[in-house]
């Protein structure tokens, strides 16, 4: 089977620190042609993929954790709270019903229930990829703004992926939080 492999950062990156917000733009933003599916997989789907999906976060996790320790940096703890905030967003981007992107990303810091004293947010979606979670670090990585996200200074994340088919790929949606506590 010929595979293939779409790429997609969103329009901006943002950090929170106190009471600001900072808005990166990658130069590798797709425009709104570009963006997800329009419809949700079935329920038989997504059970059958919820193992798989709870891998590649994982995956994502230890590669951020490796790129951070080999520019010196601190590794990040995952964190369940953020966790489900990352994975419900992916989820809603998969389904449609959030546009791929940031939007919600302050009330979903405020839906931690944590403290913190900065944030931030990387989300991108694959299709076809052989790694996905390589695929998603490394566009994030090429990505200024979203590698700022990755090297700055947090000690906590949040890794959510959701998956959903169109035209016979399976699309995935990554969505990670970062943290400082």
């Amino acid at each position: 089977m010929n595979q293939k492999t779409i790429f997609g950062i969103a329009l901006g990156a943002f950090a929170l620190s106190s009471a600001t917000m900072a808005i990166y733009t990658p130069s590798q933003a797709y425009t709104k042609k570009h963006l997800e599916p329009s419809h949700s997989p079935s329920r038989s789907f997504q059970i059958a993929q919820a193992s798989s999906t709870s891998a590649i976060e994982q995956s994502v996790h230890e590669k951020i954790n490796a790129y951070r320790g080999s520019k010196g940096l601190s590794n990040l703890t995952r964190n369940s709270s953020i966790d489900s905030q990352a994975r419900t967003h992916s989820r809603n981007m998969a389904s449609g019903n959030v546009p791929f992107g940031h939007d919600g990303f302050r009330q979903r810091l405020t839906n931690t229930g944590l403290s913190y004293s900065a944030a931030a947010e990387n989300v991108a979606y694959n299709c076809g990829s052989s790694d996905p979670a390589k695929t998603a670090v490394d566009g994030w990585l090429k990505s200024s703004g979203h590698r700022r996200n990755i090297e700055g200074n947090y000690n906590l994340t949040g890794i959510g992926v959701a998956a959903t088919t169109k035209n016979n790929c399976v699309y995935l949606y990554f969505t990670q939080i970062f943290m400082k506590s």
